[in-house]
C-alpha cells in the first residue's frame, strides 16, 4: 500500500533509478570476463575503407575543381564573394590597400571610429572601455593579428544578419516556417564547432572563405531564434489594433514589429557577434589569419607564454564586442524620450565627436606614426608572455606534486574506469548497455535515436575512439553537473549569492573555448585531464545559470509551506526545490553535455587523443583527410545521441510530474 501510495513521479524516479543501476552492474558484471573482444580498434595510422573513400573523394574533388560545373558556377562564386568581402573589410582596417603599405584606417582611425561608435550606440563609459582596451591590444603586440580576425568576424556577422534577421522575422510571423527551420538550427547548434571545417575545405579550400563561411554557420542560429522570439514576443492586442486602423502587413511589419521587438534584436546580434568570434578563433586550423592562428601555434608548441598573451586578447575583445552590443541592446530599450535640451545637447556631442573622428581618420590615412601601430619595445605584450612563462614554470616545478597528483588521482580512479568500461568492452555490450539506459531514461524514441547513431559510429570505423571521447564527455558533464547543483542553488536560494556569482558567469561565457585551454596546459601540461578541466570550466556557467534560474521558479508558497512544516534547509532543498526544478536540471544536463563534448574534441590540440586528435590530424596529414572526415561525423553523432536522449529524459520527467 506505501507504493501505491507514493506520487507518480515519486514511482518513476525509483523505479528509474534502480533500473539505471542494474543496468550498470550488469555492465560491469559482464565486461569482466568480456572485455577486450570485439572492441573495434583501430590504430592511429591505420584506414577502414570508408577512410580510403574519402580519400579518394578529396583528391576527384581537386582534381576536377576547375572544371565541374557544380564548382564553376556555384562554389567558386561563393568562394569569391566571400573572400572579397574579407579582403575588403582586411584592407580597410589589417592588411596593406590600395598600393599602401598600410590598411585604409591605420590604428588611430580604428581606434577613434570604434570609440566613438561604442559611445555613439552605447554610453560613454563603454566608448572609453572600446578606446583603452583596443590600446591594450596593440601595446601587447598584436594589433595586426586582432584587426585580422575582427575583419573575419565583422565579414562573418554581416554575412549572418543578412540571412538571419529576414529568416527569424519570417518565422517570427509565421509557426510553419519555424517548424520547418528548427530542426536545422538545432543541427547548427548542436554539432561542435570543430566539425564544420574539414567538410567545407573539401568544397571551399583553406583559407578566409572557408573560415567565414564555417563561421556564419555556427553564428546564424542565434539571430534567428532570438529575432523570431522577439516577433512573437509583441502584444497581440498591439498587432490587432494596428490591423483595425488600416495598416498593410507591411507596415505593421516596419512600424510595429521590428521596432518593438528591436532592443530584442539587438541581443540576437550580440549572441551572433560572440559565437562568431568564437567561431573565428577556431577556424585558425583551416589558415584563418589572426589572434587563432597564433593561439594555436603556440599550443602545439607547448608556449604557454605567447598563447596567454593571444588568448587574453582575444578575451579583451570579445569584452569589447559583448559590452558594446550590450549597451546597444539597452538604448535600444529606453523607453523615456530625452527633452529638446538633452537631445540638442547629445546632437552637439555627437557632432564634435564626429569631426574629431574624421580627423584621426585622415591622420591615419595619412601619416605613418598613425597608421602602423608603434614599435612592441614601448608595448607589454613581451612583459605578459615573460609573467605567463615565469608563472608557468613556478607552477610546474612548485606544484607539480599537487597538480600531478590531482590529475593522476581523477585520471586513473574515475577516467580510467569510464574509459574502460566504454573503449575495452564488446561493440555490442556497449551497445546494449547505452541503449537499454536510453529506454529507462528517454522511452523509445530515445532508443530509436540511439541506435541509428550507435550504428553509424560503428561505419565510421571509429568506434574506439568515439568511445574514449564518450568517456571523457561524461565524466566532465558529470563533474559539471555536481558544480552545478552546489552552485546553481545557492544562487537560486540567495539574491545576494546571484548578484555577485553572475557577473562572473556571464564574463567567462563570453570567453571563446579556444581560450580555456591556455592556463590549464600551464598546470596540467598537455594530456586528457587538461582537456577536461578546460571543458568543465567551459560548460559549468550554462549549467549553473540553468539550475539557478530553476530553483527561483520553484514558488515561493511551496517553500513557505515547506518551511512552515518544519523542514530543515537540507531537507527543503532535496525535498522540494530540487525535485520540483527537475526539468531546469535536464536542461542544464543537455547543455552540458553539449558544451564539454565540443570542447572535448578541441582538447586534442593539447593531448587528449580519440576523435579530436584525428580531426586536426586530418587537417595535417593529407593521407589522414578521410580519417579525419569521418571523425568529425562521429563527433555529430555523438552530439546528437547525447542531445535526443537527454532531452527525451527531460520530456519523461516533466511528464511523470
Amino acid at each position: 500500500m506505501a507504493t501505491l501510495a507514493q506520487p507518480r513521479a515519486r514511482q518513476w524516479r525509483i523505479s528509474t533509478s534502480r533500473g539505471v543501476v542494474g543496468v550498470l552492474l550488469a555492465w560491469v558484471v559482464l565486461w569482466i570476463p568480456l572485455h577486450g573482444i570485439n572492441t573495434l580498434a583501430l590504430a592511429s595510422s591505420e584506414l577502414t575503407p570508408l577512410h580510403t573513400w574519402l580519400n579518394g573523394l578529396n583528391e576527384a574533388v581537386n582534381a576536377n575543381r576547375s572544371t565541374s560545373p557544380f564548382f564553376l558556377y556555384v562554389i567558386d562564386p561563393i568562394r569569391l564573394a566571400i573572400d572579397a568581402l574579407v579582403r575588403v573589410i582586411q584592407g580597410l582596417i589589417s592588411q596593406p590597400a590600395l598600393g599602401r603599405p598600410a590598411p585604409v584606417l591605420g590604428w588611430l582611425g580604428v581606434v577613434a571610429v570604434a570609440g566613438f561608435l561604442s559611445w555613439a550606440f552605447g554610453n560613454v563609459k563603454v566608448g572609453l572601455l572600446t578606446v583603452f582596451g583596443l590600446l591594450f591590444i596593440g601595446l601587447q603586440g598584436l594589433w595586426q593579428e586582432a584587426m585580422d580576425t575582427l575583419a573575419l568576424t565583422l565579414a562573418a556577422v554581416l554575412v549572418s544578419l543578412l540571412i538571419g534577421i529576414p529568416l527569424g522575422v519570417w518565422a517570427g510571423l509565421s509557426r510553419r516556417v519555424e517548424r520547418a527551420i528548427t530542426p536545422g538550427l538545432d543541427f547548427m547548434q548542436t554539432m561542435p564547432t570543430f566539425v564544420y571545417l574539414a567538410p567545407l575545405t573539401l568544397f571551399f579550400l583553406i583559407g578566409p572563405a572557408s573560415a567565414t563561411i564555417a563561421t556564419l554557420i555556427y553564428a546564424v542560429p542565434p539571430v534567428v531564434r532570438i529575432t523570431a522570439y522577439g516577433i512573437r514576443s509583441v502584444p497581440a492586442t498591439t498587432i490587432e489594433a494596428t490591423e483595425s486602423l488600416g495598416s498593410t502587413r507591411a507596415q505593421t511589419l516596419t512600424k510595429v514589429l521590428l521596432p518593438m521587438s528591436r532592443r530584442t534584436i539587438v541581443l540576437g546580434i550580440n549572441q551572433t557577434i560572440m559565437a562568431a568570434l568564437s567561431m573565428v578563433t577556431i577556424a585558425a586550423l583551416i589558415d584563418a589569419p589572426g589572434l587563432g592562428k597564433t593561439v594555436i601555434k603556440a599550443l602545439q608548441t607547448l608556449d604557454v607564454g605567447t598563447a596567454f598573451n593571444a588568448g587574453l586578447a582575444i578575451v579583451v575583445l570579445a569584452i569589447i564586442l559583448d559590452r558594446v552590443t550590450t549597451a546597444a541592446a539597452a538604448r535600444a530599450d529606453v523607453t523615456r524620450a530625452p527633452s529638446p535640451r538633452e537631445h540638442r545637447r547629445r546632437q552637439v556631442l555627437l557632432a564634435v565627436g564626429g569631426v574629431l573622428t574624421v580627423v584621426c581618420m585622415y591622420l591615419s590615412y595619412t601619416y605613418v606614426w598613425a597608421s602602423t601601430f608603434p614599435s612592441t619595445e614601448i608595448g607589454i605584450g613581451s612583459a605578459i608572455t615573460r609573467f605567463a612563462d615565469t608563472v608557468t614554470d613556478w607552477a610546474q616545478t612548485n606544484l607539480s606534486l599537487i597538480t600531478a597528483g590531482f590529475k593522476d588521482g581523477i585520471t586513473r580512479v574515475v577516467l580510467d574506469s569510464v574509459e574502460a568500461l566504454l573503449v575495452q568492452s564488446p561493440w555490442w555490450l556497449t551497445t546494449a548497455a547505452v541503449l537499454a539506459l536510453a529506454a529507462l531514461l528517454g522511452g523509445l524514441r530515445a532508443v530509436i535515436s540511439g541506435a541509428i547513431c550507435l550504428a553509424l559510429l560503428i561505419a565510421t570505423g571509429l568506434w574506439s575512439d568515439a568511445m574514449a571521447t564518450l568517456a571523457a564527455t561524461i565524466v566532465a558533464t558529470a563533474i559539471v553537473m555536481v558544480f552545478g547543483i552546489v552552485v546553481g542553488v545557492w544562487m537560486g536560494r540567495s539574491a545576494r549569492a546571484d548578484r555577485v556569482t553572475r557577473p562572473v558567469l556571464d564574463a567567462a561565457q563570453v570567453m571563446p573555448a579556444f581560450v580555456y585551454l591556455v592556463p590549464f596546459l600551464a598546470l596540467f601540461a598537455a594530456s586528457r585531464f587538461t582537456a577536461i578541466v578546460a571543458a568543465i570550466v567551459f560548460a559549468a556557467p550554462v549549467a549553473i545559470k540553468i539550475v539557478a534560474d530553476g530553483i527561483r521558479t520553484v514558488p515561493a508558497v511551496t517553500v513557505e509551506a515547506a518551511t512552515s512544516a518544519g523542514s530543515s534547509t537540507w531537507q527543503l532543498m532535496t525535498k522540494v526545490q530540487l525535485p520540483m526544478a527537475r526539468s531546469a536540471l535536464t536542461l542544464a544536463t543537455n547543455q552540458g553535455l553539449i558544451y564539454v563534448l565540443s570542447m572535448v574534441v578541441v582538447g586534442g590540440l593539447v593531448g587528449a587523443g580519440a576523435l579530436g586528435f584525428d580531426v586536426v590530424a586530418g587537417f595535417s596529414q593529407g593521407t589522414l583527410f578521410g580519417k579525419g572526415l569521418a571523425a568529425g561525423l562521429a563527433i555529430v553523432l555523438l552530439g546528437i545521441m547525447l542531445d535526443r536522449i537527454s532531452q527525451a529524459a527531460a520530456r519523461r520527467a516533466r511528464d511523470a510530474r
